[in-house]
This record gives C-alpha cells, structure tokens and sequence, in this order.
C-alpha cells in the first residue's frame, strides 16, 4: 500500500499547528535580572530546528549573546539568553523589545529552512545564489557577467572558505530598478554565471539554480557551503593546526549523549554560526551553555542525531569536529576593514574593486548593501601576497576612491597565516568586463 507522503507531511504539519495553539510560545524580557545585559527567556513546544529560530531573531537584530541557557529535553523547550546591543547596553528601545515578542512569542511564524541554490525574484530584486572552487578574480568575473546581462548589484555577501566560494547576490534590472522575472532572461543568466563558477576546474561541481522563494542570506550561506563540503580539509594545512578553533566530542554515555565543546575567540554571530552547523547535520541540542563573557568564547552543548542517537563512531566525530571548525572560520575576516558610503550607481562595485586591484589589493570577504538610494560596503582587505596592507597603498586607494567615502576602521584579526589563507584570492587579479569575451568564456 502506498503513502502519499504530501498527505502525511500536511498531517503533521496541521499537528504541529495543533500544539502551538494548545501551547503558544511566552516570551519574558527582564531588565531588572541582570546588571549589565537583559535577560530574554522562551519557553515554547518543542520541535526540531527551534532552537535556531529564536537565535536567528536575536542575531538579525544584531544583538549580542553574553550568556545562554538551553533544555529542550521532552517535550517542551526553554532558553534563557543575557543579550546587549552592539555598544554593551541593555536593550531599551520600546520597537526591539515589542518585536522581540512579536517575533518570538504566540504570534510568530517561522518559516521552513530552505534547501537548494538558485536564483529566485521578489518585488524589487532577483536573489542570486552561486557556489564553487574559489579562484582570483571570481567575483570580478561574476559581476562582469551581471553587467553586460543589464542587471545592477544591489546586496551581496561572499564568503570563502577551503578554496570554496559561496555567494548571495541581490540584484535588479538597472532600466526599471525591479526583479528581473523573464524565464529566458533568467536561464541566460543561470547559463552564463555557472560558466564563469566552472572555471577551468573540473574535479568540483559549480551551482547556479532557477527557483522561487524567500531567503535568509547567512542561512543559505552556511547551507550552501555546508552542502559543497567546504569543511573537507586538503591535509596540506597541518601547520595552521594552532590557528583553528578548539573543538571536542565526547560521549556522556550515562545519559546517551554526544558533548560537544567549543572555544574559540568570541566574534558577533558565532552562536548562530555553529547551531546552524548542527541543525544542519541533523543534530538535536537537548542541553546547552554558552558563556562569551570575555574575549574568548565558550560553548557548550548536549546532543544527539536526529535518529535518537549520540555520535557513534570516530568517523562521525571527525565530521562533527571538522564541520563546527568550518562553521566558524567561514565568517573570520581577514585584514584591514575598509567601509565605503556613497551614492549608488549601476557598475560602482567593480569600479571600486578594480581600484583595489590596480593597486594590489586582495579583498578577503565583502558585504555589499544598498539602502535608500546609498551603497554601504564593507570590505577587508590585504596585500596581494596575503600580508597587511602599507599605509601608503590605503591613502593612494582613498584619493583615488574618496577620502570621505572610503573610511578606514580598523584590522580584524587572521584565523589563518596570511600563506595558506584561500580567501585572499577572492578578489585578487581583477579582470575586465571585456577581457572575459576575449578570452572567450562566453563565446
């Protein structure tokens, strides 16, 4: 006898709806709690994946968590996070607090984690999802692309990691300022920028896929390079042994579960980093301390798979260590931090990286926004060989940019010796729009 599995996936989910009901979500935001954080506790149902809902909320509103507390065992869920703004404050404005609530509470409505790259329109732009082998002046060859295609670079974010590249791209007609929806139109795009990902690199699969939803850009991210098997090292990096997080996975086999420990130098955002990771491995946090008072990190978790099982053998401890490892090295940026705020215009990031290029600069990660008709981007940076960039090559590159527009904000730490680091070469060699067609990728 066959089951459709639609019906019983509709069964479930309307079971799921159920509980919630029976049992909504409370939300409790105490200021009074804690010196020098406010204290935000959830109590709700359980279910698989909740636990990186309610730290995906937090994180978006660039909130950090000083101290967490986590028990999902059975069937209900509990969490209690010491959060501050970004400058140590306690959180009072009146808008976060109420959407906190909204957000998190009885009301709320999470949306189903998404799998798949592609490329997929909303109103106003067409999101871009790419993966693959990482390689000088991709992003440059990506752009050019999207500019003889008619199409303006709105947003993005590129993390490498491994030799791997991973990429979320907003964009939009730069006629008509809008989503680009045309099916031939899209395939061409698909076509032409899954070329460009290809390279001459035979071995690892590039994607570039057409398709239709909502997306939360560091979620996909991490999915993306999740699934391209970033985390796979090439044993040619023993030496940066040192530099890595300290991971560890034991068994606790009184109570059936895998610990897992983390330490490393705290960073906004690394919690999500590193649930996102188990959540998606299909790992289930029943327990969890976490503890980023100071500027090293500690995280603590309780888990087992999916299937009721803790981690089982040294194979599946190995991936376990190497994936958390990747999950917070994605994110690292290396190098001088470089912000740029000016007017937006069709063609400004390759004018900008171009001028980066021509003086020998390599940019290691870059978040590209647009916000009210103004581009804010953040680039870091480093010399061509990986190393920290000469004072002089920066005023040279913001007389040329803008001394207002482009402002220098600091050096962020490297994870990795400047040698072995993949990600120096995202943007490094920087071509031309015309030389990729006399070259003839496109031909």
């Amino acid at each position: 006898m066959e089951v459709d599995s639609r019906s019983s996936w509709n069964t479930e989910d309307e079971y799921e709806k159920f509980i919630r009901r029976m049992n909504p979500p409370r939300v409790v935001i105490d200021n009074e709690a804690c010196q020098n954080a406010t204290v935000i506790r959830v109590d709700s149902a359980n279910k698989q994946g909740i636990l990186l809902e309610v730290v995906q909320v937090l994180t978006d509103l660039n909130l950090i968590i000083t101290k967490a507390y986590i028990s999902s065992d059975g069937g209900w869920f509990m969490d209690v996070f010491n959060v501050t703004d970004r400058d140590g404050n306690k959180l009072t404005d009146e808008g976060i607090l109420d959407y906190i609530c909204k957000s998190l509470g009885a009301d709320s409505c999470f949306e189903p984690s998404l799998s798949g790259v592609g490329v997929e329109s909303s109103s106003d732009h067409t999101s871009i999802e790419l993966t693959g082998t990482d390689r000088p002046g991709l992003l440059s060859e990506v752009c050019a692309v999207l500019t003889d295609l008619k199409c303006n670079v709105l947003n993005a974010e590129v993390w490498t990691h491994n030799t791997r590249a991973a990429a979320v791209m907003h964009v939009a007609d730069e006629v008509t300022n809008s989503s680009i929806t045309e099916p031939e139109r899209l395939l061409r795009i698909k076509e032409l920028l899954c070329n460009v990902l290809k390279g001459n690199n035979k071995t690892r699969e590039a994607k570039t896929v057409v398709s239709l939803g909502s997306t939360h850009t560091e979620r996909r991210l991490h999915q993306m390079m999740f699934a391209d098997r970033d985390y796979e090292r090439s044993g040619l990096d023993h030496g940066d042994e040192i530099l890595r997080p300290n991971v560890t996975v034991d068994n606790w086999y009184d109570k059936d579960y895998s610990v897992v420990t983390i330490k490393c130098k705290d960073r906004p955002k690394l919690l999500f980093d590193t649930v996102c990771t188990l959540t998606d491995m299909q790992y289930v946090v029943f327990h969890a301390n976490i503890d980023a008072e100071g500027p090293e990190a500690y995280q603590e978790y309780y888990i087992r798979h999916i299937d009721g099982f803790p981690v089982n053998s040294e194979a599946e401890r190995q991936r376990v260590i190497q994936c958390l490892e990747a999950a917070i090295e994605r994110r690292v940026s290396e190098g001088l931090k470089l912000e740029l705020c000016t007017g937006d215009r069709v063609g400004l990031l390759s004018d900008v990286t171009r001028i980066f290029r021509e003086n020998s600069l390599s940019v290691t990660r870059a978040e590209v926004t647009t916000r009210g008709g103004k581009a804010i981007n953040t680039f870091y940076v480093r010399d061509a060989a990986g190393n920290p960039v000469d004072p002089k090559t920066i005023d040279a590159v913001r007389q040329a940019i803008g001394q207002t527009i482009l402002q220098v904000k600091g050096i962020t730490d490297c994870s990795k010796s400047p040698q072995e680091s993949p990600t120096r070469f995202l943007f490094g060699g920087l071509f031309k729009a015309r030389s990729l067609y006399s070259f003839g990728l496109f031909g």
